[in-house]
């Protein structure tokens, strides 16, 4: 059984949003996002993956499609196949994300 512990995988780079992979197969793989203040993740598409964004620390503003929403902490929403996503950490404090991506196109 493969064990991790989330604090291994909190690493942040000052020039841009950084990804830290946990868990990866040929179906899924799960990450988390660590934004400091004022990176973003521009939206984009993926034409068939479906994404899961958990916010485990921090607020950050979410859009899935033509709508945008600020969450916070125990908080999270999807993006299906094909809708626009993108998140930008617009505060002054640090912003973690859980990111599940089902299936893996890598």
């Amino acid at each position: 059984m493969n064990v991790v512990n989330l604090s291994d995988y909190q690493q942040f780079s000052s020039e841009k949003m950084k990804k830290n992979n946990m868990f990866e197969t040929s179906r899924f793989f799960c990450d988390i996002y660590c934004f400091e203040p004022g990176q973003e993740q521009k939206g984009h598409i993926h034409g068939e993956q479906d994404k899961v964004y958990l916010v485990l620390e921090g607020q950050g503003t979410f859009q899935v499609g033509s709508e945008k929403q600020v969450l916070s902490a125990g908080q999270g929403t999807m993006a299906p196949a094909g809708e626009e996503h993108g998140v930008k950490n617009h505060t002054s404090q640090r912003l973690k994300v859980l990111v599940f991506v089902s299936p893996n196109h890598s």
